[in-house]
């Protein structure tokens, strides 16, 4: 079942979040705490980060330097069905491109329906962090080759061209967009199509990458229907908790700061002021989104799993 059944049929606004894997060598109780703290809210659906591995610089005992391959969190494909298994709620790994061959992305669509699990969210992936070595070989290039290559195999095709008898449950999908545009897109408009080929080509939904300004959200959404997109566009919600996020969110996200909040995330000494800050703005933002009629909001909830459950304590 496609997770735009339950959001479009419901009477109220979904609720959803996003949680981070736990460092290599964590228990699975990690995560679950952080869902023990949102249950409350009816999550339709929760999803799980995917991270590739990283070449390291380890001293060696003789004194000499080894680089090394190393994955620091747990795939998404175990903890997804951990999730599932436990709560009966739709668990949504990421799929990205960079960092994974087509061949390892194929074993995790195998896993994956072994499991259960029958949704994902296809992502190009950031390759800020990557080696050259590690941007070469058959990879998917982009979210769009990501894409073609998970209608091929719900169509029974695999990677090497062969085929096999298709799975019963095909796969749904969702797709990244940006209402104020991906970093390296000329434009927006040149996103939005983009976005339009993904959506004529199977994407179910949309989630935008987080946001600030409701504005942002607004006209984008308008503008993609402009284009005949008419897939759900939910919108992602990011509560400010720290300080310094002023400056890294948007250099690391492209995500414009509004002016108002500005001014108010400048006027605190602690994270502690920058983290009620964070749900004040995090509360009016979504009571706006909710008023504009949106389908449901997403919660990035990375180390803000107490701003959301506050936020969501007064929205929902």
């Amino acid at each position: 079942m496609t997770i735009t059944d339950p959001i479009q049929k419901s009477d109220k606004t979904a609720f959803s979040f996003e949680i981070l894997p736990p460092l290599k060598g964590n228990s699975i109780q990690k995560v679950y705490n952080i869902i023990d703290k949102l249950i409350e809210f009816d999550p339709q659906y929760i999803n799980i980060t995917t991270h590739h591995s990283e070449y390291l610089d380890k001293e060696m005992p003789d004194g000499s330097v080894k680089r090394i391959n190393v994955r620091k969190r747990p795939g998404s494909v175990a903890i997804a069905a951990a999730i599932q298994n436990k709560y009966n709620i739709t668990a949504i790994p990421h799929l990205i491109c960079k960092g994974f061959t087509k061949e390892e992305t194929e074993y995790a669509f195998i896993d994956l329906n072994f499991l259960g699990v029958h949704n994902v969210l296809l992502l190009r992936g950031d390759q800020k962090r990557l080696l050259p070595e590690q941007l070469t070989g058959n990879q998917n290039m982009f979210a769009t080759d990501l894409q073609s290559q998970l209608n091929d195999f719900n169509k029974g095709i695999s990677v090497d061209g062969s085929t096999f008898e298709a799975f019963e449950t095909p796969f749904d999908y969702g797709m990244a967009c940006y209402p104020e545009k991906h970093e390296e897109a000329p434009s927006l408009e040149s996103d939005i199509r983009y976005m339009k080929e993904k959506a004529k080509n199977g994407a179910e939904y949309f989630v935008t990458q987080m946001f600030f300004d409701n504005s942002k959200y607004f006209s984008f959404v308008e503008k993609c229907r402009a284009e005949g997109i008419t897939q759900p566009i939910i919108p992602g919600v990011k509560p400010i908790h720290m300080v310094n996020q002023l400056t890294v969110l948007p250099k690391i996200f492209g995500s414009n700061i509004p002016q108002e909040l500005e001014s108010e995330l400048l006027k605190c000494k602690t994270d502690d002021e920058a983290k009620e800050v964070g749900i004040e703005w995090g509360i009016k933002q979504c009571r706006e989104l909710i008023a504009y009629g949106v389908p449901s909001i997403h919660f990035y909830s990375l180390m803000a799993t107490e701003s959301v459950r506050r936020i969501a304590k007064e929205i929902y």
